[in-house]
């Protein structure tokens, strides 16, 4: 990462919200709402040392889904965001499309892939092997079913997702990480999660349980 990116990330708790895009039909106030109760209650029990920025990665902005969620978590806890997206000659259109308002810090992919690389020079082939096992066992099982194979663009984002999310956790010693949803569609980018989880990249502990939304959950 160029030196100034570098060092005001590195100043940050990275928050990682994850999770369907505008095909969510929810409510996006009911569910970031629901998030904020459960954030707050896991970093009551592990709070962190360093002042909290929401990580994204490009998406457009929504009317509902995760576009439409994080902005709503961020000014709830009153912080703001970092956009990571996929480099130009990786997909030209990722970063012209993406949501940019109270984004603070913006990165590139292959940033991320950097800082990753410096502290371990074979983790990028073995989170890109592990992804494209994943891949493999996903289209399997989409074949037996009579399903048609996992789009293309699955794999540049489900790297994107984890080489991230393990670039924060290398930089700023410390994230935390939250799906939109209880159950996570095995055929979805977010459940590439797995990987991370699987190499050691991210800690289980670091991950907060959506647990169900209920009438108990509100945070005002």
């Amino acid at each position: 990462m160029p030196k100034d990116c570098h060092s005001k990330l590195a100043q940050y708790h990275p928050v990682f919200i994850e999770g369907m895009g505008n095909y969510d039909e929810r409510d996006p106030v009911v569910v970031a709402d629901h998030l904020v109760g459960q954030l707050t209650k896991h970093w009551a029990k592990k709070p962190p040392v360093k002042p909290k920025i929401i990580v994204i990665q490009g998406d457009p902005v929504a009317a509902t889904g995760i576009s439409a969620i994080t902005p709503l978590v961020a000014n709830y806890f009153g912080i703001t965001r970092c956009l990571v997206c996929l480099d130009d000659h990786l997909a030209d259109y990722h970063s012209a499309n993406a949501d940019r308002n109270n984004v603070d810090i913006e990165l590139r992919y292959s940033q991320m892939v950097q800082q990753v690389s410096n502290t371990q020079a074979d983790i990028l082939s073995r989170i890109e092997a592990s992804v494209d096992n994943q891949l493999a066992l996903k289209n399997a099982q989409r074949e037996r079913h009579g399903k048609s194979q996992l789009a293309d663009y699955f794999r540049q984002f489900a790297l994107l997702q984890e080489v991230s999310k393990a670039a924060c956790m290398d930089l700023c010693k410390g994230i935390t990480v939250i799906h939109t949803a209880a159950d996570i569609s095995e055929f979805s980018v977010t459940s590439f999660y797995t990987v991370g989880l699987a190499l050691n990249l991210i800690s289980a502990n670091d991950m907060v349980n959506f647990g169900s939304i209920g009438s108990n959950d509100s945070v005002d």
